[in-house]
C-alpha cells in the first residue's frame, strides 16, 4: 500500500488549506483512512479519520474547524480557521486487515500557520 499526500504549505492565521492523500496498492474494501499530525517535540496525534462507508471521527480539540471526507481511496482534510498551534507535519494513515489491523503511513506534508 502506498499513500501520497499533497496540499501542505504556509498559510496565515485564519486561513484555509486542503490536504489530499491518495492510496494505491492492495487496499481492502473495509478500511479506515485518517490524518495524524506531529508538532516539533510532541507525539503524533490523531486529527480525524473516516471509515470506508464514510463515517467520520474527529478529535474534540478541532471544534468544527476541520472536515474529513473521502472519495473511494482518496481522503481529504479541509482545514479552516487555522491557528499557529495547528503547525505540524500531517501524516495520512490507512488501517486495514483481519483479524489484525495494519497501519500504513504516508511520508507527511508540512503545514505551517504563521503571519
Amino acid at each position: 500500500v502506498q499513500l501520497v499526500e499533497s496540499g501542505g504549505g504556509l498559510v496565515q492565521p485564519g486561513g484555509s488549506l486542503r490536504l489530499s492523500c491518495a492510496a494505491s496498492g492492495s487496499i481492502f474494501s473495509t478500511n479506515t483512512m485518517g490524518w495524524y499530525r506531529q508538532a516539533p517535540g510532541k507525539q503524533r496525534e490523531l486529527v480525524a479519520d473516516i471509515t470506508d462507508d464514510g463515517s467520520p471521527n474527529y478529535r474534540d480539540f478541532l471544534k468544527g474547524r476541520f472536515t474529513i471526507f473521502r472519495d473511494k481511496n482518496t481522503v481529504y482534510l479541509q482545514m479552516n480557521s487555522l491557528k499557529p498551534e495547528d503547525t505540524a507535519a500531517y501524516y495520512c494513515n490507512l488501517r486495514q486487515g483481519v483479524p489484525f489491523e495494519i497501519d500504513y503511513w504516508g511520508k507527511g506534508t508540512l503545514v505551517t500557520v504563521s503571519s
